[in-house]
């Protein structure tokens, strides 16, 4: 017999009992409770991160060249690609006859050129010494085979210093230097007006510590350049290998130390 105090004896229904709102709630244990949402995906993002060790910085030799007027309109998608090709096996059969490793370095592709970082145990003074002459053959040989929209003219900088690396690739302040001289308007200037194949530029730390203290660099062949590019002002030294054959009524006009 019921007694007066089992609620069941008073609210037939209160196995299906709907809430304010008009929903049902299934079951006790899994009630729905209105005005809720599903957590939008930032509100999953964790609040706090304990933060990753930065990476420990690591000497390289700093190398970026760069395909004169790569992005000339008369140049077609398959001319840029062979243009590419032609790069990267000029520098490959450089890097060889020069005795040094291409394996051995880090690559980065950036389109119109390339960025390599050789480690600290390979000798700076390869870059100045012996790659300059067999990098200019191998630009020539290209040329040589191909139509002017085709041919190759390189800018090289050279500098050096400390590289951070993540998962993303590297990072430093010694490579936008190396970029910015690189990009420098009267280092661009320079090599125009030289008509040459190649353009080997200098950090001006390269050349006081690797090109004026080697007995083969050619030193006498560098000249200075101001540079003012962005937030760096600085000097640079160039040096042109290779020169292209001059037209008759034209030459090239010189510049001076």
């Amino acid at each position: 017999m019921a007694t007066i105090s089992d609620p069941t004896q008073h609210d037939p229904l209160s196995e299906r009992r709907d809430n304010a709102w008009g929903e049902r709630a299934s079951n006790a244990e899994d009630p729905h409770i209105p005005g809720t949402r599903p957590p939008a995906w930032l509100e999953l993002l964790p609040t706090s991160r304990e933060a990753a060790p930065l990476p420990i910085a690591t000497h390289y030799t700093i190398i970026v060249v760069d395909i004169v007027g790569f992005g000339d309109l008369r140049r077609s998608n398959s001319s840029q690609l062979r243009v590419r090709r032609g790069l990267y096996r000029a520098l490959q059969d450089a890097f060889v006859a020069a005795g040094i490793p291409w394996e051995g370095c880090r690559r980065e592709d950036r389109g119109d050129g390339v960025l390599i970082l050789a480690p600290a145990h390979l000798p700076k003074a390869l870059f100045v010494e012996r790659l300059p002459e067999p990098l200019a053959a191998t630009l020539a040989e290209h040329n040589k085979h191909h139509p002017p929209i085709e041919q190759i003219r390189l800018r090289l900088a050279l500098h050096a210093g400390e590289i951070l690396e993540d998962e993303h690739g590297v990072t430093a302040s010694s490579i936008t230097h190396t970029f910015r001289i690189l990009d420098a308007a009267d280092v661009k200037a320079a090599f125009v007006e030289s008509g040459g194949v190649l353009a080997v530029i200098g950090s001006s730390w390269f050349f006081d510590e690797v090109i004026r203290q080697s007995d083969w660099s050619e030193v006498d062949s560098y000249a200075p350049v101001e540079v003012s590019n962005k937030e760096t002002v600085t000097r640079a030294w160039i040096r042109v290998v290779g020169r292209a054959p001059v037209s008759a009524g034209r030459r090239p006009r010189r510049w001076r130390r």
